[in-house]
């Protein structure tokens, strides 16, 4: 079964390459481009894991984490921060608000998707279907 992914983030060029570098990878991709719309979709299709921008426009992104992990049907959700922030201190504020993992931006396209591939095979059962095909990008 393949993996869906919610992408939550604000900025179209950031959206932009998340997706194509998933999608190339296999997994299916959820987008939204604030933190209300994040918190609706994880609502209702229930992604196996989330991708969290930090600054998002109204609610940011660790409020949204908050808000997700104090949702009994979605707590288990693995949340990952997107962010250009990895100052000392970061991390901790990030995962004192619920967050399992961060990636820094710029995105570097294979420890980004070795990450996510990290994540998702600890998230449920099946974790060998919808994994990441070997060379996404052809480079």
């Amino acid at each position: 079964m393949t993996k869906r992914v919610l992408v939550v983030e604000d900025n179209p060029a950031n959206m932009k390459l998340a997706t194509l570098l998933l999608e190339q990878a296999g997994y299916q991709v959820l987008q939204a481009g604030n933190a209300i719309d994040g918190i609706a979709l994880a609502k209702t299709q229930r992604p196996d894991l989330i991708l969290m921008d930090i600054q998002l426009p109204g609610m940011d992104g660790l409020e949204a984490t908050r808000r997700l992990k104090a949702d009994d049907g979605l707590k288990a959700s693995k949340v990952v921060a997107l962010t250009a922030f990895a100052m000392k201190g970061d991390e901790e504020r990030m995962r004192a608000a619920g967050c399992d993992a961060y990636i820094a931006k710029p995105i570097q396209y294979k420890e980004f998707l070795a990450e996510v591939a990290k994540l998702l095979a600890g998230a449920g059962e099946g974790s060998d279907g919808g994994g990441p095909k070997e060379d996404p990008g052809g480079g």
